[in-house]
């Protein structure tokens, strides 16, 4: 099965000794028998049809969904020409942002301020923990999403779209390593200290990557019309 990467933004370069976002969602999901292509949509780098893979994964991205940013709109207009022809999406952080905003969603910097570092979220009554890098939250949820996480601080953390989509807000290809990294790279001045030295006094705990990596895969492989 060839999933389509579309890759949203790029990891500091700093960071890029193990790969940008693709490779970290080529690790996240190995052993699941996929292979991968990346468009850097960033760049206006698109496919030419939703059919041209099998599936579709949104990386997540330093910019802001609603930016007025080239590559947004159209982005907007593959992801529901991707549900139409029934070719499932799935989406993280910006990500999951994108697909809400494109499907009639409402995207905002929170006014409460960011998450970061390892952080437990209720997946329909189990708790799973996850890296969280984000000030940008959904706050009106598209008419067709069913709520599938949340967290205290984020009450929109994941969405299911029946068979077409399935986005999560949190970075389950972030390891604790690249989240020290940016909060050296890009944290410091951007984010709170405070938020940030609490996101380093947490790294180290015990991450439900793998089990989100196992819903995306399922998600991807389940039967379609």
């Amino acid at each position: 099965m060839l999933i389509g990467i579309l890759q949203t933004g790029y990891a500091p370069d700093a960071l890029r000794d193990k790969g940008d976002y693709p490779d970290m969602f080529a690790r996240l999901l190995a052993g699941h028998g996929f292979r991968f292509r990346t468009y850097r949509v960033v760049d206006m780098e698109f496919p030419e049809s939703p059919r041209d893979c099998d599936g579709w994964l949104i990386t997540g991205s330093r910019h802001g969904a609603y930016e007025d940013l080239p590559f947004v709109k159209p982005l907007e207009q593959f992801i529901r020409d991707a549900f139409a022809a029934h070719v499932p999406v799935a989406g993280i952080c910006f990500g999951h942002q994108i697909m809400a905003q494109a499907l009639g969603g409402t995207v905002e910097k929170f006014p409460d301020g960011w998450s970061a570092g390892p952080t437990e979220y209720d997946f329909d009554g189990e708790t799973l923990t996850m890296n969280a890098w984000h000030q940008d939250q959904v706050v009106t949820p598209p008419p067709d999403a069913h709520i599938i996480a949340s967290s205290p601080f984020c009450r929109y953390a994941g969405f299911a779209y029946d068979d077409r989509g399935l986005s999560v807000q949190a970075h389950p290809e972030f390891e604790d390593g690249f989240v020290a990294g940016l909060i050296d790279t890009r944290g410091r001045g951007v984010v709170p200290d405070a938020v940030l030295d609490a996101a380093r006094t947490r790294l180290g705990t015990a991450l439900d990557s793998d089990r989100i990596a196992d819903r995306i895969a399922a998600f991807f492989k389940q039967a379609r019309p």
